[in-house]
């Protein structure tokens, strides 16, 4: 056990009380307690499971990890699978952190693999929203959602503010190709891990505020609606920002094909002016008698001609920007 509170009768009366004493509190009215667990081994788990009569199949899938973000009942409590988020501007990878939280009546036990999740932020968010304590488990899970959720917004600005890094560079008159190819295919990689975790939370949310309104009570149901319409709010950024950074992959090819089609206007038109020279050296080097055979004006003459031709196909090139 990492961390634990105990509320009574709407006021934090202990913090980080031994993991023996929860089935004290258990079923207790006007008392209420979290639990974090961070990387247990399958006893605990299943130590605890049996003093709050825990479902076999959701302790399981708690201790195992791996799953998708999602929302089951069972008798005695819910239980809830999600995942924090963190993006890292250095590698542009997006780490995960998942969450497994099992909600009983007046307890909320949170299941973590590492300590990557900021649990000083959700402790702050709970100190903060300290009037809302008196509602019980709802206000414990609500500032958990909501962190998680506001974590998703965060990731999507960091994202956001990539996408127009990428766009100047893009644009930029000095183009680094292998630069906007990596960084393309790493937002892209980015946000499929983003719209995996942050999609489903809808099916999470929803079922909370319309079935489980005996959960998260009255006076809650706003706050969790205002962690819905986020949600929903962040389902569709992503799905934006998925459709912007496929945009910007076609741009890109889109202009490396506008370029490698001016840099073959240039080659050719350069081998064209090439070809003037070699046709009329070629045609002067006939071991046959011609106008100027043998004789110096014959030199001067292929030379001019070899210059003058040139010229005009050069100028004819320039002015229609082939050169």
């Amino acid at each position: 056990m990492q961390r634990s509170r105990l509320y009574r009768d709407g006021v934090l009366a202990e913090s980080d009380f031994s993991l023996d004493r929860i089935s004290d509190f258990h079923g207790k009215k006007d008392t209420f307690y979290w639990v974090d667990l961070v990387d247990p081994s399958k006893e605990d788990l299943a130590k605890i499971g049996e003093e709050l009569n825990l479902n076999n199949f959701a302790l399981e899938d708690a201790f195992k990890g791996s799953q998708r973000p999602k929302l089951e009942h069972y008798d005695s409590h819910l239980f809830i699978n999600a995942y924090g988020s963190h993006f890292d501007h250095d590698s542009l990878e997006l780490h995960t952190q998942e969450i497994a939280i099992f909600v009983t009546s007046n307890g909320l036990i949170t299941v973590r693999d590492d300590n990557e999740f900021n649990i000083d932020a959700l402790i702050k968010r709970w100190d903060e929203a300290g009037e809302l304590a008196s509602n019980g488990v709802a206000f414990l899970l609500w500032a958990l959602l909501d962190q998680i959720v506001d974590g998703y917004f965060e990731v999507i600005q960091e994202l956001d503010q990539e996408m127009e890094e990428l766009e100047d560079l893009l644009f930029s008159p000095e183009r680094k190709d292998t630069v906007i190819q990596r960084k393309s295919y790493a937002l892209r990689k980015a946000l499929v891990v983003l719209r995996r975790i942050a999609v489903p939370m809808r099916e999470v949310l929803n079922p909370i505020i319309k079935r489980d309104t005996q959960v998260i009570g009255n006076t809650m149901f706003q706050y969790y609606q205002d962690i819905y319409d986020h949600v929903m709010r962040a389902a569709d950024w992503t799905d934006s920002l998925r459709d912007l950074v496929t945009t910007l992959l076609e741009t890109n090819l889109t202009i490396q094909g506008n370029r490698m089609n001016l840099i073959m206007k240039k080659v050719t038109s350069w081998a064209a002016i090439i070809a003037v020279p070699t046709a009329i050296t070629g045609f002067y080097g006939q071991n046959v008698p011609y106008p100027g055979f043998a004789q110096e004006w014959g030199f001067w003459f292929s030379s001019a001609t070899t210059l003058v031709v040139s010229g005009i196909l050069y100028y004819s090139f320039k002015k229609r920007d082939w050169l």
